[in-house]
């Protein structure tokens, strides 16, 4: 299994509304994609309170690369990955990305 993990650090102008919108796209993904196991979105709420500004953040969890592929490639994640990039601080840069294989 492959675990896609994405942080973001969204601009301060954008409203908790907005990133739930933003988020909504993820039921639409796993519905459509072979492959996508289970999501998972929402704010930190980590007591330790590290985050760097990555305030938000998103899990998918994929039976394989394969499976990660076909979400990459889909017009779906790009519209998705293209909404996360426009509305987080510095554009890509407001982004981390990390793909970990899980036993």
């Amino acid at each position: 299994m492959i675990r896609h993990i994405v942080l973001i650090r969204f601009q301060p102008s954008v409203t908790e509304a907005a990133i739930d919108a933003i988020f909504s796209a993820l039921p639409r993904l796993a519905a459509k994609l072979p492959g996508l196991l289970s999501y998972a979105a929402g704010r930190s709420e980590s007591p330790e309170q590290i985050e760097r500004g990555y305030l938000h953040g998103f899990t998918i969890d994929f039976t394989g690369w394969d499976a990660l592929q076909t979400y990459a490639d889909d017009p779906g994640h790009k519209a998705f990955g293209g909404q996360l990039v426009a509305h987080a601080q510095g554009g890509i840069d407001g982004l981390l990305v990390f793909d970990l294989k899980v036993a």
